[in-house]
């Protein structure tokens, strides 16, 4: 166990690592600069000053060792286009918005998610089945910048039920969450019913059957368990970017979240807020994916957490 995790808890940083240097030299290698617009307005001296305060007058090499330095000190750097803001405090400010949201949608997600999956599973072929299976399909071809829209002309201004481009009360939640959640939904539909139809099937359910164990009880102790595993793979990548915000649903509900932050850098070219929400996304990710494999071993003791072949 301790090698494993050893190894792992390195494999992290040598990711983590590789995403830094490839958003860097991605970011570096789109036509253009964070001063193109202020080009023909400013002097060139200042702009010569603003590219050495911003170390964008050094080699790219030179940049990006600079960049890793302050990296190690967790210190994402300026931001370019924000004199009195840093990259950490974007990210600090916004990080709250984004993981309410987030923590909100993934609640949703699961709890639909796998009830319809389990409703599906065990009425198969019947119209409870059709019902959310028509509900997955359509979950998967909206996406939830669609769905976003959609829901604002129907319960905000048709239905002036609930609040939106602003933020501040729990009913300002409702609907971007529902927007980030739909889609989810549909995932976690689709698995937990082809998981739940296999597991069900399974000799140790039929045993539990046949000794007169009623059906809610085999569903619980014995059906979710087993079949929850693949909702538990999808839900390391589902967690990370829903936490970290889902850029254009903020964006549509103008919700102060990271999201917002970060497609403004991509419109101002401002180089250090890409790269720290960027790394901040991945580092996430990377940790959200490394609990669900120690959760893996919660759920189902038969998994070991090893590198040996068994």
């Amino acid at each position: 166990m301790s090698n494993y995790l050893v190894k792992r808890i390195l494999m992290m940083f040598v990711t983590l690592w590789i995403i830094v240097t490839l958003t860097f030299a991605l970011m570096h290698a789109i036509p253009g600069n964070p001063f193109a617009s202020e080009s023909d307005q400013l002097p060139e001296q200042i702009l010569n000053n603003l590219r050495a305060k911003y170390n964008l007058d050094e080699p790219l090499p030179v940049q990006y060792v600079l960049y890793l330095k302050n990296l190690l000190i967790l210190d994402l750097g300026p931001s370019i286009k924000s004199d009195s803001r840093g990259v950490n405090d974007m990210i600090s400010d916004g990080f709250g918005a984004s993981a309410w949201l987030g923590a909100q949608a993934i609640g949703i997600a699961l709890l639909f998610g796998i009830s319809l999956g389990i409703i599906a599973a065990l009425n198969r072929n019947k119209w409870l089945d059709y019902v959310a299976m028509a509900l997955a399909v359509l979950g998967v071809a909206i996406p939830s910048f669609i769905m976003a829209p959609l829901l604002i002309n129907f319960f905000a201004i048709k239905l002036p039920l609930f609040p939106v481009a602003t933020w501040g009360t729990w009913l300002h939640t409702i609907l971007p969450s529902l927007a980030l959640a739909f889609g989810p939904v549909a995932v976690i539909t689709r698995y937990m019913r082809a998981s739940m139809i296999e597991v069900m099937n399974q000799n140790y359910i039929r045993t539990a059957e046949a000794k007169g164990i009623p059906m809610f009880i085999i569903v619980v102790r014995h059906g979710i368990r087993n079949a929850i595993l693949p909702v538990v793979t999808f839900l390391g990548p589902l967690i990370a970017s829903l936490i970290t915000g889902t850029f254009v649903v903020e964006k549509i509900f103008a919700i102060p979240g990271i999201g917002k932050y970060f497609v403004d850098g991509i419109f101002n070219r401002d180089y250090p807020v890409i790269l720290g929400t960027t790394i901040f996304y991945s580092a996430i990710l990377i940790f959200t994916i490394f609990l669900i494999d120690i959760a893996y071993t919660l759920i189902d003791p038969r998994i070991k957490l090893t590198n040996k072949e068994r």
